[in-house]
Formats: C-alpha cells, structure tokens, sequence
C-alpha cells in the first residue's frame, strides 16, 4: 500500500474507528491508541484484507480484536459499565443535572443486563454510529439481522426485558 493511498484510507476511516473505540470502551486516551494501533495492524496486514467487505467494517473488526486483547491483558481494566465514568452535562439547574445522571444511570444499568449480541449491536449503533450494513459486517451478518437486532435490543430496553 502506497503512503497516499493509506493516508486517503486513514484521514476516510479514521473517525469511524475513533468512534467504534471510544463507544466500546468510554476512554478517550484509549480509544486514541487503539486507534493508531488498528491502522499499524492494518497497514502489516494489508495482504489479508479480501475486500470483501467494507475497509471501514475490516478497520472496526482489527479494533475490536486490539481492545478485546487489550481487556484481556490487564486484569485491572474493565468495560465501561456505568455512567460514573461520563462527565455529566453541565446544567445551570442542580436537579435537572441529577435527574438526568439517575435517567443515565438506569440506562447504563438496563443495558448492562442486556445479552449478547444485543448488548453490543445497540452500542455499536448508538454510540458508534456504525450502519447496519457495517454491524451486520462485524457480525458475519447480514445488514437486515443488524437492524432486526438493534430494534429488539432497543424495545427490550424501553420494556425491561432483562434476565
């Protein structure tokens, strides 16, 4: 791969992967070198990339494997799982402020309890800003079992369907 065509590659996907990151593990510093790690990997890997799939789907696959390694290698390290790791919105009104860290923290809650691969595919959506055809990628999916995915996670939050 030519340095023009991974800079084009970088500068185009870059964002996409940042995001992903930062949606799976809530740490900006993180989601930074992970995502400098993804594109390192990609470009050692380049001769593996099929193009059978969208690079933005390959490049979220590569970081999904770094933070999955990343979690495993540090016993400390855990996924974000509440909203105490979020900055609060700053609010003029105290219990404005505090009713939405409550709402927050119920979500966080509920969606802690929601099972694979709901969990993940909400997540991915709503955090990552990834299409359907992008989650559906990661997946092994198709793009139709990424939507019928995220709106069942979706209705199983607002009911509170959970185990």
């Amino acid at each position: 791969m030519t340095q023009d065509l991974f800079e084009r590659v970088y500068k185009a996907y870059f964002g996409q992967v940042y995001h992903y990151l930062l949606s799976r593990c809530g740490d900006h510093h993180l989601a930074e070198e992970l995502t400098a790690d993804t594109f390192f990997r990609a470009l050692r890997g380049v001769h593996s990339f099929r193009g059978e799939s969208d690079p933005g789907t390959w490049l979220c696959a590569i970081a999904r494997n770094l933070l999955s390694d990343h979690y495993r290698t540090r016993q400390d390290a855990q996924p974000l799982d509440d909203a105490a790791a979020y900055p609060a919105a700053e609010d003029t009104d105290p219990a404005l402020t505090a009713e939405r860290a409550e709402d927050a923290m119920d979500l966080y809650a509920r969606l802690h309890r929601l099972e694979e691969p709901y969990k993940e595919v909400f997540l991915l959506r709503a955090l990552g800003e990834l299409s359907f055809r992008q989650i559906g990628g990661l997946f092994g999916k198709t793009e139709n079992w990424a939507c019928v995915t995220y709106h069942r996670a979706r209705k199983k939050l607002q009911k509170e369907e959970l185990p």
